[in-house]
C-alpha cells in the first residue's frame, strides 16, 4: 500500500515524511491516550502481530509495547493506577534495554555492551510522575536526563545498524529522530520516554508491515558508507566513551542536584 503512495518519493523526502507522520502521532498519543492512542498503536499493532511474519525480536518488542500502550489507556481511563503504570514502564526500559544488550553481546559489539549496561544501571535515576493520562519521565537535574537520552540515542543507534539492514537502521534514524523533536518543540524532555515508546511503536508498525518496500526505498549507498564508518572498532570505542561520559555527567548531577549544590 505504501508503494502506491509513496512510490514516486526519493528517499530521503519518504523518510522526512515518515518522521513528520510518526512525530505528529506520537504526540497526539501522548496527550490523547484514548481517541489517538488506541487506534493507532493498540489496534494497528494487533493486527500486524496477528497478521505479519516478523522475526522474533520484533515480535517480542512489538507485544511489549502494545501491552504497554494497553495500559496506558486503562491508567488514562482510572481503571489502572497511574503512578503504578510509571513504575512499570521505568521497569520494562531497563528490561528492553538489557534485551538489546544481550542481543549485542550474542554478536559481539562489546563497546555497545557497555554502554547499555551503563543506561540500565542509571535508570533508577529517572524518576516518572503520572499527570492525569500521561507521564514524565525525568532526572533531578534537566541537563542530566538530556545527557541520558543522547547517550540512549546513540546506544539505540548502533544497536540497530548491528540487528538490522542498513535500508531498516535508516528508517529508525527517523523513529529515534521523532522523540527529540518533540522534546524541543514542546520544551520539555520528561515528555522524551513516552513519546519514544509511542514512535517505536507506530514506526515498528510501519516497517514490519512495509519491509519489502522500506528495503527498496530506502537503500542509500552514502548511508550504507556512513553505517560501516560507525562500524570500525576505534569508531565504536570513541561512541562508547563519549555515552558513558555522558551517563557519568547525568550520575553527577543528579546528585549534585539532589544534595541542593547546583
Amino acid at each position: 500500500m505504501m508503494e502506491k503512495y509513496f512510490g514516486k518519493l526519493s528517499g530521503n523526502m519518504f523518510l522526512l515524511v515518515f518522521i513528520v507522520v510518526i512525530t505528529t502521532i506520537s504526540v497526539f498519543s501522548m496527550f490523547q491516550p484514548v481517541y489517538v492512542n488506541i487506534p493507532f498503536n493498540v489496534i494497528l499493532p494487533i493486527l500486524v502481530l496477528v497478521t505479519m511474519k516478523m522475526v522474533f525480536f520484533e515480535r517480542l518488542k512489538l507485544t511489549t509495547l502494545v501491552l504497554m500502550r494497553i495500559l496506558v489507556v486503562l491508567a488514562a481511563i482510572n481503571i489502572f493506577d497511574g503512578p503504578l503504570y510509571v513504575k512499570i514502564v521505568l521497569i520494562f526500559l531497563v528490561i528492553n534495554i538489557l534485551e538489546a544488550t544481550y542481543t549485542d553481546f550474542k554478536v559481539k559489539k562489546y563497546f555497545n555492551v557497555a554502554t547499555g549496561i551503563a543506561l540500565a544501571v542509571t535508570v533508577p535515576l529517572i524518576t516518572g510522575t503520572w499527570l492525569v493520562d500521561y507521564y514524565t519521565a525525568t532526572t533531578a537535574c534537566v541537563v542530566g536526563i538530556l545527557c541520558w537520552i543522547i547517550a540512549y540515542t546513540i546506544w539505540n543507534f548502533i544497536f540497530v545498524t548491528n540487528e538490522f539492514s542498513e535500508s531498516i537502521a535508516k528508517l529508525h534514524v527517523g523513529i529515534l529522530l521523532a522523540p527529540l523533536l518533540s522534546i524541543v518543540l514542546l520544551a520539555n524532555p520528561g515528555y522524551w520516554l513516552i513519546i519514544r515508546a509511542n514512535s517505536l511503536t507506530i514506526g515498528g508498525v510501519i516497517q514490519i508491515a512495509n519491509k519489502p518496500f522500506m528495503e527498496k526505498k530506502l537503500v542509500s549507498a552514502r548511508f550504507s558508507k556512513f553505517v560501516n564508518f560507525t562500524k570500525q572498532n576505534n569508531i565504536q570505542i570513541y561512541l562508547m566513551v563519549f555515552n558513558l561520559v555522558l551517563i557519568a555527567v547525568m550520575v553527577v548531577l543528579h546528585f549534585m542536584k539532589v544534595g541542593g549544590l547546583v
